[in-house]
């Protein structure tokens, strides 16, 4: 008999969870399971991705916190985040000459390391002595609520412009220096219009070594640009235009907007020169970055200057207004 039954085939039963009845079934034992709360479920759904998105948030709003309280105001820049200017004066016109270095008496350096023409491409040593009118016009920019100003683009005779661009180069430089919402038209006071004939305001020269000696004076020997109000003419330095000044690390474009911004604002009035105001911030746009931008070294070359030696040095600057 078992040996028959052993060879029928194996059926399957209907229900495969049913136990054989002939057996006692023991109870199952009683668990006690707790309910997941959402936080656990959270857990288990996302596994470590759980603790990590809590410190992202607090992270990402510590962050925004930090950027609201700095908005507007920057270490390196002063409480404002914008070097400040001196005090305006109405009569400019009638100034003496502003930039030029003070007379060798035997109380100022010798000389300034930082003040050195860097090396570079060639300049005209001595030109003319005369000017020409770069042709052009424009609008006025800026609102000029009191002072709307008038300019000519000038270069002095017998100095080859060809190196750097030409002639309107040079003039687009100035006009699109002066435009800049950076510039002297942030102030709502001040507004430029370009002609090309005329008796302008002033006169924004380009000029050769020698003939910049002969209106700004050098006394000290450095190489520098200035406002000398008898000509009526912003005399801007060829050497520098050229070859830039140390502390601007070879950057000469900015050199020369700052160059233009530096000698305009003596022109509209801004006598004073100013020193830096905030260790490593920008350095005022009327500061001698020519000369250098640190304080000590401005001081070294005129100890009776405005500029205190007090170890503060800025970093280069063009615009009067860098923050736009």
């Amino acid at each position: 008999m078992a040996e028959e039954q052993a060879r029928q085939p194996l059926r399957a039963q209907w229900d495969p969870t049913r136990r054989d009845l002939g057996k006692p079934r023991n109870p199952r034992p009683v668990r006690h399971v707790r309910k997941q709360s959402r936080i656990g479920r959270f857990v288990s759904m996302y596994g470590w991705r759980a603790y990590a998105i809590p410190i992202l948030l607090i992270v990402t709003v510590l962050v925004v916190v930090d950027a609201v309280r700095g908005a507007g105001t920057d270490e390196s820049l002063g409480e404002t985040g914008t070097p400040g200017f001196g005090n305006l004066s109405h009569d400019a016109q009638d100034s003496a000459v502003t930039d030029s270095p003070p007379k060798a008496d035997g109380s100022f350096a010798a000389d300034l390391p930082s003040g050195a023409l860097p090396a570079g491409g060639p300049f005209t040593v001595e030109g003319a002595g005369t000017w020409h009118i770069v042709p052009g016009s424009g609008p006025k920019v800026g609102e000029g609520t009191e002072q709307d100003f008038t300019y000519t683009v000038e270069v002095e005779d017998g100095i080859d412009t060809s190196g750097f661009g030409g002639d309107e180069s040079f003039g687009r430089m100035v006009d699109q220096t002066l435009a800049n919402p950076k510039s002297w038209t942030k102030d709502p006071r001040f507004a430029f219009r370009r002609v090309d004939e005329g008796d302008p305001d002033f006169r924004i020269s380009l000029t050769s070594q020698m003939t910049v000696r002969e209106g700004c004076g050098y006394d000290i020997e450095l190489e520098g640009s200035c406002y000398n109000p008898s000509m009526g003419r912003v005399l801007l330095n060829e050497p520098r235009w050229v070859r830039g000044a140390i502390d601007f690390q070879g950057d000469i474009g900015s050199y020369r907007q700052y160059q233009i911004n530096h000698e305009v604002g003596h022109a509209i009035g801004y006598e004073a020169h100013q020193p830096c105001e905030t260790e490593n911030g920008l350095a005022p746009v009327m500061m001698q970055q020519t000369f250098g931008t640190s304080n000590n070294d401005i001081a070294e070359l005129d100890p009776e200057g405005v500029v205190p030696m007090n170890g503060l040095t800025c970093r280069f600057n063009p615009w009067p207004f860098p923050r736009g």
